[in-house]
């Protein structure tokens, strides 16, 4: 019979493939793995966070694997290369107890088809537990998480010493933040959080969201402080109709419409719209949705203001989704980033002389903020910058940071 332990770091396992064998994000892998799926809320947190930790210091955890094995593992091992991995992490950074994280680790490749590497695992695990102190000091853990494309690129962008502080922020575990309907200071004091400048509630803790006092009642949703500011640069909004463009799942529609804006949401995905549509309806909130591809639709009638949160490598969000550095590539920024071309040059259509787009993606590659910006206005000169807000996960560490964001308020001809 499997112990409860043994069950939770099966599931880990099995949501690590789903992520690095199959490309599947970690909010997919969770819900979709069916035995994550059946665990206790306990199990499931320890699993979960065994994940997302191992994500984080993978480029770390790798090399230690490497420094470790004469040759890589045979295609037949790949799964004692995951087992290897979740055994690291607990060794080196979940403060499992040693005899713990191995004899685990061997059980895992044992009741996963894996037992001809069970010494292996072995050997591996208890020569990092001994030598810990000496490996990890001669590493560089903010140069070893962050893959060589990333890290050419942030330091190209923002420097040296920038770059290394937002290595060094993704490696600690996003707090929740949440907007709330009415009365923030009422509910940063009911979940023991604070409210920031901006009105978000910010809790230090991840909780599960669904169980959370005032979930049911449509009290407030879940949105990076980061997401609010940029959405908030629209000023008031109340009466004014809105276009909200890539607009799943939800947030920033929400916002606006809480706002008093007349709002249209449009995304291509009928799912991603249902997940809105479901995300409005439990807030009690109302707006126009419309299942279209946004680099073709036109309104019937022109809007005051367009939000484009445009699709993106979403590299502004390492801290909640760390399998993003390991899943994406330059040559999705580079698709990305064409996408985002045509997305600016159909919203600017959509807009009355005189009206606002607010253009926004939570990336950290410029290819994706910037030069869209200075693309758009060569071709249109009569589009004015009206204000530009770049937020890096390294900004305001006394808060716990916030996602990585480019926000770009355009007043159209």
């Amino acid at each position: 019979m499997k112990s409860l332990a043994l069950v939770a770091r099966i599931a880990a396992l099995d949501v690590l493939e789903a992520i690095l064998r199959r490309n599947r994000t970690l909010d997919d892998a969770l819900e979709q793995v069916t035995t994550y799926a059946g665990l206790n809320p306990r199990d499931r947190a320890f699993a979960r966070n065994l994940v997302s930790t191992t994500l984080r210091r993978l480029g770390q955890i790798d090399a230690l694997i490497a420094h470790c094995l004469q040759t890589p593992l045979a295609r037949k091992s790949l799964r004692s290369h995951d087992i290897l991995r979740l055994g690291i992490c607990q060794l080196l950074f979940l403060g499992t107890a040693d005899h713990a994280a191995v004899s685990s680790s061997v059980d895992l490749a044992e009741h996963s088809g894996q037992a001809h590497t069970k010494k292996m695992i072995n050997a591996v695990l208890r020569r990092i537990g001994r030598e810990s102190a000496q490996l990890l000091a001669a590493q560089d853990e903010s140069r070893a998480n962050v893959p060589d494309w990333l890290w050419d690129s942030w330091r190209n962008s923002y420097g040296e010493e920038t770059c290394r502080a937002i290595a060094a922020a993704h490696l600690q575990e996003a707090g929740l933040d949440l907007s709330v309907k009415s009365d923030p200071a009422i509910w940063a004091e009911k979940f023991e959080g604070s409210v920031l400048p901006n009105g978000t509630v910010r809790l230090t803790k991840n909780r599960n969201v669904p169980e959370m006092d005032g979930f049911e009642a449509g009290e407030w949703w879940v949105q990076d402080t980061a997401a609010r500011a940029a959405v908030q640069m629209l000023g008031d909004v109340a009466g004014k109709r809105v276009i909200d463009l890539c607009a799943a799942p939800g947030g920033k529609t929400a916002f606006l419409v809480n706002a008093g804006a007349i709002v249209t949401a449009v995304d291509r995905s009928a799912n991603r719209l249902l997940r809105l549509s479901e995300n409005l309806q439990r807030l009690r909130l109302e707006a126009e949705v419309v299942t279209a591809d946004a680099t073709t639709w036109q309104p019937e009638q022109k809007a005051d203001a367009v939000l484009l949160d445009a699709p993106c490598s979403a590299t502004g969000t390492i801290r909640k989704h760390p399998e993003v550095s390991w899943l994406k590539s330059q040559a999705d920024v580079d698709k990305l980033a064409l996408l985002q071309s045509q997305l600016l040059d159909a919203a600017v259509q959509m807009v009355v002389p005189g009206g606002h787009l607010l253009y926004a993606t939570c990336s950290l590659q410029p290819e994706e903020g910037p030069d869209q910006i200075t693309r758009l206005t060569e071709k249109n000169p009569a589009i004015q910058i009206l204000e530009t807000l770049r937020c890096l996960p390294s900004d305001q560490p006394e808060i716990g940071g916030r996602d990585g964001f480019y926000v770009c308020l355009l007043q159209c001809p």
